[in-house]
């Protein structure tokens, strides 16, 4: 996160770790990255449901969410918008992978700026590109926004400057999954289509609020494997996050693509629901 402002330790001001934190050692440990808007972060619940989901399955203490939303407010306190991040880290400082029964976690809270996306991006749509980087399949993890991303790193590294956006990344076999910061919806025929993600990916809030907002629609969607060749012949395609909420593709590499109705529909009722732009 670029231009990091506050930022409290276990509800202390500093920007330090001791070396010893297993979120820096191991990547042991967990984050979630969230919009601020208006004095509230109107995905709260679902980045919350989605921590205790990621505690249960790493056996990792989750934090007081009293006391974690009461430093969200010190450390945007005067933000009208602001990027927060929290990242809850394993305590121990023994050396190795082993890690005690009932260890308790490390919470950093921090505040970084609002991006600028430009007005055109939602208009017109982004590009994005295939990358050759693959994920690896680990149903333990599956879903969790872990602290480990370098497969995203190393994805992100395959291009410079700003032709694309953003890229999509497949499992080994060739199955669609997500891009690199985004999940992402198809569409076919007017069916909209998201990767399952029982084998890898990360199992985004804006990504749940699209899915229940389409289906409160009347949108018919659909959650399988995809193979990448689908891509080939798919109508539309979207990227989804908490921050940026919903950007239309269109370019996939240099297959160009329209903006189509149902991107337009669902930006028009994610937009009404969180004013995210």
């Amino acid at each position: 996160m670029a231009e990091l402002g506050t930022c409290l330790v276990d509800g202390q001001e500093t920007h330090f770790l001791p070396v010893s934190d297993r979120g820096l050692q191991y990547g042991d440990g967990l984050f979630e990255t969230i919009a601020w808007i208006d004095g509230r972060a109107p995905l709260l619940d679902r980045h919350w449901q989605r921590l205790e989901h990621g505690c249960e399955r790493l056996a990792l203490t989750l934090p007081e969410r009293v006391r974690v939303e009461s430093e969200f407010e010190r450390v945007a306190a005067g933000l009208r918008r602001a990027v927060l991040k929290l990242i809850v880290t394993r305590c121990g400082s023994e050396r190795g992978y082993r890690f005690a029964a009932g260890a308790g976690s490390r919470r950093i809270v921090s505040s970084g700026p609002w991006p600028d996306r430009p007005e055109h991006w939602y208009r017109d749509g982004v590009a994005v590109r295939v990358c050759s980087t693959r994920l690896s399949s680990q149903p333990l993890l599956a879903g969790l926004k872990t602290l480990g991303r370098l497969e995203q790193v190393m994805a992100r590294a395959e291009w410079q400057g700003d032709e694309y956006y953003d890229g999509l990344m497949l499992e080994a076999d060739g199955k669609l999954v997500c891009a690199t910061m985004n999940n992402i919806f198809l569409v076919r025929d007017s069916k909209l289509l998201t990767p399952e993600l029982s084998r890898c990916g990360v199992a985004g809030v804006m990504r749940a609020e699209v899915m229940e907002v389409a289906s409160a629609a009347g949108i018919d969607i659909e959650c399988r494997n995809i193979d990448a060749g689908e891509l080939a012949d798919c109508d539309e395609l979207m990227l989804t996050n908490a921050i940026s909420g919903i950007l239309p593709v269109s370019r996939i590499d240099t297959r160009p693509l329209p903006v189509g109705p149902t991107t337009r529909r669902l930006q028009s009722l994610a937009n009404a629901r969180f004013q995210l732009r």
